[in-house]
């Protein structure tokens, strides 16, 4: 009898495919099944993928048009998702994957599939200079992945940065807003020559008996701005037979862009100087946020709206909801300011954002998941309204005009309206993310129920 053949076929020896591989391959083919139904290209990328298994493309009526987005899909047969309810459930990221997808140049989304039940939900990934959040929280009525949200989808692909960005209309989609406001410039330019680094100068004024003032900028050993140090306690830190006046155009316009930057530093520090009263600088996050009058007490400002008077409680204290002693947070209207100036004029970039702090005064520890919540509620209606409130208060603060007044009135930079555009179709609400509306309570009350 001959000798059985050590290679014939044994079933324990034979390659198997794991339930887990199955599951994420009909995944995928589902969410491209889906992604090409609501009318996006999907393309699948190779077994060599790190965190991006496809790249969907805006199509406008079968037309691409080259805008994309990265697609990770998550693909279960059954079971329950995290903190499942009627309502929504939640997803935890893994720092690994986040750590990737923040180097991302295109927005990343991430697709859950459910085999069970054929469900879709779909969310973006806080990538770039975002707050790093791992926790994504879903609602079965948003964020399901079907043609109502193609909108939203292609909203993500269209940036939020450089000169400005448009606020949506409201109503009838005929006007949009712009998030920049035109600058009114003095018309010189105080320069002088400075034996002193910016800290040296600093800390002579700080040490002198007079109020310091620090609406300055010193670049090498050039002193500039756009009040007379002469007249000012800066003459202690210039050159005083060195002070001249020049207009404004030549630094303002200058052919050398670090001139220019420089200008636009100098813009910012006036600034700040002008609303020392109202608004507080916070270096690290580069942004101006209004003051609290006293600790734990909101703060009202009342302005003139598009077509009303109203008012926003620009610091607002948030109250644990069983101890209403006990303050959770204290959340500040802010805005990231900017500097830019095209067609031969200077414009003051405002990007609305929120500051946040313990009591009103001591920043809080951990403000990123606050502000991602609390962004996450701001609709359409709620960013025009901050613009433009941003851009009453701004105006608020230029010295009224009165025969009597001293004739040493200082100059300042003002403000103009922001430009208003005609749009040729409505934009989408719910490119805007939930349309649900709130007021300031019922948002801190999320934000406390995030945290």
């Amino acid at each position: 009898m001959a000798a059985a053949d050590s290679h014939a076929y044994h079933p324990d020896m034979a390659k198997n495919i794991t339930q887990n591989q199955l599951t994420g391959e009909i995944g995928e083919a589902a969410v491209r099944l889906r992604f090409l139904k609501i009318g996006f290209q999907f393309d699948v990328r190779s077994r060599l993928e790190a965190g991006i298994d496809a790249i969907a493309e805006v199509m406008l009526q079968g037309r691409p048009l080259a805008h994309m987005i990265a697609v990770q899909v998550k693909a279960t047969k059954t079971g329950q998702h995290a903190g499942e309810d009627a309502t929504g459930f939640h997803y935890l990221l893994r720092t690994e994957d986040l750590d990737y997808w923040r180097g991302s140049n295109l927005p990343v989304i991430i697709v859950l599939y459910r085999e069970a039940d054929d469900s879709f939900y779909w969310k973006e990934v806080p990538i770039g200079d975002a707050p790093a959040e791992r926790r994504l929280n879903f609602s079965k009525k948003d964020d399901v992945l079907d043609e109502s949200c193609v909108d939203r989808l292609a909203a993500l692909t269209v940036p939020k940065a450089g000169f400005g960005y448009y606020v949506p209309p409201l109503g009838g989609g005929e006007e949009g807003l712009v998030n920049i406001l035109p600058i009114a410039l003095p018309k010189e330019v105080f320069v002088s020559t400075t034996p002193h680094s910016h800290a040296q100068a600093v800390a002579i004024l700080l040490e002198d008996d007079e109020p310091a003032r620090f609406d300055w900028v010193i670049k090498g050993s050039a002193f500039w701005s756009f009040h007379d140090p002469r007249k000012t306690v800066c003459r202690k830190i210039v050159d005083l037979d060195q002070v001249e006046a020049i207009d404004v155009e030549h630094l303002a316009y200058h052919e050398d862009e670090d001139e220019r930057n420089t200008f636009a530093h100098l813009l910012r520090k006036t600034l700040q100087h002008q609303v020392r009263g109202e608004l507080s600088w916070n270096k690290d996050r580069k942004l101006f946020y209004f003051r609290a009058r006293a600790e734990n007490t909101t703060r009202v400002f009342k302005y003139p709206s598009a077509k009303k008077n109203t008012e926003a409680d620009v610091v607002n204290v948030a109250r644990n909801k069983t101890d209403k002693e006990r303050v959770e947070f204290v959340r500040h209207h802010a805005f990231v300011p900017r500097f830019e100036s095209f067609f031969a004029e200077w414009f003051l970039v405002v990007e609305p954002t929120y500051f946040f702090t313990t009591n009103g005064f001591t920043p809080h520890t951990y403000p990123d998941a606050l502000l991602s919540g609390k962004k996450r509620l701001d609709n359409s209606s709620a960013l025009r309204g901050q613009v433009i409130m941003w851009h009453r208060f701004l105006a608020s603060l230029e010295p009224k005009q009165d025969l009597f007044a001293a004739a040493s009135e200082e100059l300042r930079i003002s403000f103009g309206e922001p430009p208003a555009i005609a749009l040729p179709t409505r934009v989408p609400e719910d490119a805007w993310g939930s349309q649900r509306k709130t007021d300031d309570e019922d948002d801190d009350e999320d934000l406390l129920n995030w945290a």
